[in-house]
C-alpha cells in the first residue's frame, strides 16, 4: 500500500490535469481548421506524411512524466515490516558512596563504571539495554535502547550519592523491562539485570522481597561485587570501614537464578546473557520511495522525447 507523506503536493495533479484537457481541446480544433480547408486532394498531395495516431504518443509520455513527478513530490512510502530484538539487559550500578572506596583499584565506583562500560562493548547490538542508578533511590537513567554508546556515556555521568538501595534497584529495573513494547510479540521480553554494588542495603525495600519480584518474573539478576573487607571511607571528616557484602549479593543471584562473580573477566561477562534466549517483535515503518517515481518519470520523459524527434522532429 502506498501512502504520501505530504499529501499537499497532489494538488499538482491538478494543474497536469488541466494540461491534458488543453491539449485535447487544441487536436479538436486542428481537426475543424482541417475540414475547413476545401482543397483536400491539393493538401494530400503537398502535405508530407502525417505520423497518425503516433503523433499523440510523445504528448502521453511527457503527460505521464508531469504526472509521475507531481506524485513524487508528495513523497510516496510503502509500509515495511521491521523484526525488532526484544531480548533486554538492564544494568543497575550502585553510586553510594561506600563506592568511592579505594580498596579497588583506582576506586570501586571507577572499577565498576570501566566494568559496566566493558560489557556494554560485548554486548550484540541487537539486544536493548538499560541504564539503572541507585543511592538512596534508584532511577532509570536510560530506558532500554539499541543505542549502545547513549549507555556508555551517561555511565561516564553518573555521580556518588548516599545510602544504598539495591531492592530499590531491582524494582526499577524490573520497570525498565515491563517498557520495552511488544510489537506484535506475545509475553514479556527475555531479560537480565545485572547489578554492580559493594553489597550492603541501607535503604528502601529488602533484597529478599525484590529479589523474590524478580524471580517471579523470570528474570535473573547476576551480582558483581566490588571491594573487599577493608573498604574505608572518609564521611564528613570520619573514617567508615566500608566492608563489601558478598553473601547479600550471592543470596540475590541464588534466589533469582543469577550469577554471582567477585573478580570479573571478559568471559563472565559475556557468560550472563549466554543463554539469553530471542524474542522477536515486529514494527511498521513508512519507507519513501520517491526515487521510483523519478525513476518512471525519467523513463516517461526520455520515451516523449524519443518518439516526438522520430514522428514529428520536434521535443514535445
Amino acid at each position: 500500500m502506498i501512502r504520501f507523506l505530504n499529501p499537499w503536493w497532489l494538488l499538482l495533479l491538478v494543474a497536469v490535469a488541466l494540461l491534458a484537457a488543453a491539449y485535447v481541446w487544441v487536436q479538436l480544433h486542428r481537426r475543424t481548421y482541417a475540414v475547413r480547408f476545401t482543397n483536400v486532394a491539393l493538401l494530400k498531395s503537398v502535405a508530407p506524411k502525417a505520423p497518425g495516431w503516433r503523433r499523440h504518443l510523445g504528448a502521453t509520455a511527457f503527460l505521464l512524466c508531469l504526472l509521475v513527478l507531481a506524485l513524487g513530490m508528495a513523497k510516496p512510502s510503502t509500509d515495511v515490516r521491521q523484526p525488532l530484538e526484544r531480548a533486554t539487559i538492564v544494568l543497575a550500578l550502585d553510586v553510594s558512596l561506600s563506592m568511592q572506596a579505594t580498596d579497588v583499584d583506582p576506586d570501586r565506583i571507577t572499577a565498576a563504571k570501566a566494568a559496566a562500560k566493558q560489557f556494554v562493548e560485548e554486548l550484540p547490538e541487537s539486544y536493548n539495554l538499560s541504564l539503572v542508578s541507585f543511592a538512596k533511590t534508584a532511577t532509570v537513567v536510560v530506558s532500554p535502547t539499541k543505542d549502545h554508546a547513549q549507555i556508555r556515556s551517561a555511565i561516564d555521568g553518573l555521580e556518588l550519592q548516599e545510602s544504598t538501595a539495591i531492592g530499590e534497584a531491582i524494582y526499577a529495573s524490573l520497570q525498565a523491562i515491563q517498557s520495552v513494547p511488544a510489537d506484535g510479540a506475545s509475553g514479556a521480553p527475555p531479560a537480565r539485570i545485572v547489578l554492580l554494588s559493594d553489597g550492603y542495603t541501607t535503604f528502601g525495600r529488602p533484597n529478599e522481597e525484590a529479589a523474590k519480584a524478580a524471580s517471579t518474573a523470570k528474570v535473573p539478576v547476576s551480582t558483581i561485587a566490588f571491594g573487599t573487607q577493608e573498604g574505608i571511607v572518609d564521611l564528613n571528616g570520619t573514617r567508615t570501614p566500608v566492608p563489601v557484602d558478598r553473601d547479600a549479593l550471592q543470596a540475590i543471584a541464588q534466589q533469582t537464578d543469577g550469577r554471582f562473580y567477585s573478580a570479573v573477566t571478559a568471559q563472565q561477562l559475556k557468560d550472563v546473557y549466554r543463554d539469553l534466549g530471542s524474542s522477536i517483535g515486529y514494527r511498521t515503518t513508512p519507507r519513501e520511495i520517491t526515487q521510483w517515481f523519478v525513476g518512471a518519470a525519467l523513463i516517461f520523459g526520455f520515451a516523449g522525447a524519443a518518439m516526438s524527434l522520430l514522428w514529428t522532429s520536434r521535443l514535445p
